[in-house]
């Protein structure tokens, strides 16, 4: 896969990423490579890249341990997840900084199950920025991971599954965040409507809820190489009041979407994001689409250089309307799409 447009900037975590990968990320900011694009969960059973060991990180292997460990974390720390079962919901406030982030790291077998679907955010980054969260499962809890005004965070190579409502939230303010290489499945199991696999804002119903009433500007996102399926809504669902983010390189999948809560992979409802080199299988409905629900919002968004096999009733590319300055380009791949292409002409520029 070839980036066509730009190499990830705003985000110091993946400043170093290639136009021919996205595997290799920055001595500077990640002391390692990522993960190689997550096909299975069951990959990295032992510790991921960038969770080296060193006699001066802090070593967990219980949940109360976890906690205390969080709860005592300083810049440039690094706490590693020993294999096991971490039951609880799990909240962090302190912050790194751009030479020395804090990282959370450990196997996949290193699994923070959420007591229960119907309540609590497994991980909870509240106000913690300059994170880099690395390799271990996320299992339960209403919702995965949650940010809250939580900026250059990086979640790499993780697996998140079996969540109420939606696996990861990007939400209130959380800016230059990067999710990538990560697995993400079954979601939706308390309410399929927000079955969401990446949800990035908020909705403008609940702007007053998070962010003083005015739009969540969590701009610069990077959503990178992800592997998400059965998700009962979207596999991402990017909401109003977000600019500039990046949906490069991940593969998408239809199945264990239903038609109450999901009408395409991925739903973009934000200003000036570009969407490209995505591969998607069996849509209930569109491939990919932008919307307009609220004034001002879903403009000048653009859609290059993807492969949509919608083997499906809709489109490969719904844009609402003409007038939202939405690019959809020629070089998008579409089959098994009733409707076609896309409702507006393609752009070959």
């Amino acid at each position: 896969m070839t980036l066509r447009r730009r190499v990830l900037p705003g985000t110091p975590a993946l400043a170093g990423v290639l136009a021919l990968g996205m595997a290799a990320l920055t001595a500077a900011a990640c002391a390692a490579q990522a993960p190689a694009v997550v096909q299975t969960p069951a990959d990295y059973a032992g510790a991921p890249p960038g969770c080296a060991a060193s006699a001066a990180d802090r070593r967990v292997s219980a949940a109360a341990a976890l906690a205390s460990a969080l709860a005592l974390a300083r810049p440039g720390e690094t706490i590693v997840l020993a294999a096991g079962i971490y039951r609880g919901d799990f909240t962090v406030i302190a912050s790194g900084r751009p030479a020395a982030p804090i990282t959370l790291c450990g196997p996949r077998n290193a699994v923070l199950e959420g007591p229960s679907v119907q309540r609590g955010y497994v991980l909870h980054l509240d106000g913690a920025s300059w994170w880099r969260v690395l390799g271990f499962t996320v299992d339960g809890g209403q919702k995965g991971i949650v940010t809250d005004r939580a900026s250059h965070d990086l979640l790499s190579g993780l697996y998140v599954h079996s969540t109420g409502d939606e696996a990861i939230h990007l939400r209130s303010f959380s800016s230059d965040d990067t999710i990538t290489h990560t697995v993400i499945r079954d979601t939706g199991l308390l309410d399929q409507f927000y079955g969401e696999g990446i949800y990035v804002g908020s909705a403008y119903q609940d702007w007053c809820a998070y962010t003083g009433c005015g739009p969540d500007a969590s701009d610069d996102d990077q959503i990178i190489g992800n592997d998400i399926s059965g998700t009962t809504a979207e596999n991402i669902d990017v909401k109003e009041g977000t600019t500039g983010g990046l949906i490069a390189g991940n593969d998408f999948a239809g199945a264990g979407m239903v038609v109450s809560a999901a009408t395409a992979w991925v739903n973009v409802k934000g200003n000036d994001w570009t969407i490209e080199d995505n591969t998607g299988t069996g849509s209930i409905g569109d491939g990919f689409r932008d919307v307009q629900v609220y004034p001002g919002w879903g403009i000048g968004n653009v859609f290059t250089g993807n492969d949509a096999r919608v083997d499906g009733p809709g489109y490969g590319f719904y844009v609402q309307s003409s007038h939202l300055g939405v690019s959809v380009a020629c070089d998008n791949l579409v089959s098994g799409a009733a409707r076609g292409l896309s409702d507006i002409p393609c752009s070959s520029s």
